[in-house]
């Protein structure tokens, strides 16, 4: 219900599947979780057997006047990828019916960057580390730009029997690279419930972790960004502001490895004011370059 966003007042109606059902405590459970009374009208044995025989009849083509009603399946676990961190990103949300296709784009780390890995992975939890891993595969041939300036379209597709594909492209050069994988392959329905109470009861553990993770990820990458600069203009700082940034720097650095949030978060955040005006005065360098022995009417 929950994952639905419906209330017990929008079902109309329960049907009792399974031998267990039949004892009467179970019955007047549902009875008091619903408002209602259960539908006991069909033999519990036989009514998941009832509804097969009903959606064969269906794909045989034997549709009576009058029936209108459609069979979904859906997924029973969200499907994504491993992101920067080791976090998950999710593509395609669990209770999802299928056939159904999902794309989001994502972009480089590093500068130069000419590869990316893609993992994929099923299950509700925020670390790749707790989630279910499927595939991996490399995507190759990304022409190199600065970090963040590559478009990698990442597309998720599962048809109607289940079959997984996923698919990245890069966008400015039109390069790919697919995977095709069974999500359902060797999970069994209690593992599947396993996994989904284990999201349920370790969800405040997994955003906390996700929290850190991600700070120490924008950490790393202030850090590279950092020494870049450094090496490519450090003459534009003053030995002492040098010093202050070295300090921020090697601070940051170390602080990657913190498992505290607050402590990730203020390496950051020294290294980043510490840096504002080097950043201004880079730019300054850079746009003095880009118009040196141009003509104003050549820039108009």
């Amino acid at each position: 219900l929950r994952d639905a966003a419906l209330k017990p007042a929008d079902v109309r109606g329960v049907v009792m599947v399974g031998g267990a059902t039949r004892m009467p405590v179970v019955r007047a459970a549902v009875a008091k979780v619903f408002g209602t009374e259960p539908l006991t009208d069909l033999d519990p044995d036989q009514v998941v057997a009832l509804g097969a025989a009903l959606q064969a009849n269906l794909l045989a083509g034997n549709r009576a006047p009058g029936e209108d009603w459609l069979l979904l399946d859906v997924i029973p676990l969200s499907l994504g990828l491993e992101t920067m961190g080791g976090l998950v990103e999710r593509i395609i949300p669990r209770n999802s019916t299928i056939p159904v296709a999902r794309a989001q784009e994502f972009t480089t780390f590093k500068d130069g960057q000419t590869a990316m890995s893609i993992h994929v992975v099923q299950g509700e939890r925020d670390l790749v580390a707790d989630s279910r891993s499927l595939a991996r595969f490399e995507l190759r041939g990304i022409p190199p730009m600065v970090a963040g300036a590559a478009r990698i379209r990442v597309t998720f597709q599962v048809d109607a029997d289940g079959l997984l594909s996923v698919t990245a492209r890069e966008q400015s050069q039109g390069v790919e690279a697919m995977v095709s994988v069974k999500p359902s392959y060797g999970l069994s329905d209690d593992e599947i419930a396993q996994m989904l109470a284990d999201s349920v009861a370790q969800a405040d553990t997994d955003a906390k972790a996700r929290m850190l993770r991600e700070q120490q990820v924008d950490a790393r990458q202030l850090v590279e960004s950092v020494q870049a600069a450094l090496a490519a203009d450090g003459d534009l700082l003053e030995p002492e502001e040098r010093k202050r940034v070295d300090e921020c720097l090697q601070a940051a650095i170390a602080a990657q490895q913190a498992q505290d949030v607050d402590t990730v978060t203020q390496a950051v955040q020294a290294l980043s004011a510490a840096t504002d005006d080097f950043a201004a005065r880079r730019m300054d360098r850079s746009i003095r370059a880009a118009l040196a022995g141009r003509k104003l009417d050549e820039i108009a």
